[in-house]
């Protein structure tokens, strides 16, 4: 019983993360030092970041000449980048064909 009681006692104990002066002396320490030692992750709390702009992939997409020039006329139009005016029609598309 003693054992378990101070097994419990040690995860729940974490070092005092210390002051830093610069950020790359912060940056040195964390690459030298496991959080786990620091910060209480079972008390962590899942939070989001709603203004960051999400991750984007580079893909390569083979469209015929015709249907091309006919996406970039409509561009122009509304004066914004074609590939722009693709990314708007897809997500619209997903969006309302999500639930089908």
């Amino acid at each position: 019983m003693i054992c378990a009681v101070k097994r419990n006692f040690f995860l729940n104990k974490t070092k005092k993360i210390p002051d830093f002066k610069t950020e790359a002396e912060e940056r040195a320490f964390w690459e030298s030092h496991d959080s786990s030692d620091y910060v209480d992750w079972s008390r962590a709390q899942s939070t989001s970041f709603p203004n960051l702009k999400p991750p984007t992939k580079t893909i390569s997409l083979r469209l015929p000449e015709a249907l091309l020039n006919r996406i970039k006329i409509e561009a122009n139009k509304r004066d914004m980048p074609y590939q722009s005016l693709i990314k708007i029609w897809l997500a619209n598309d997903v969006e309302k064909n999500r639930g089908s």
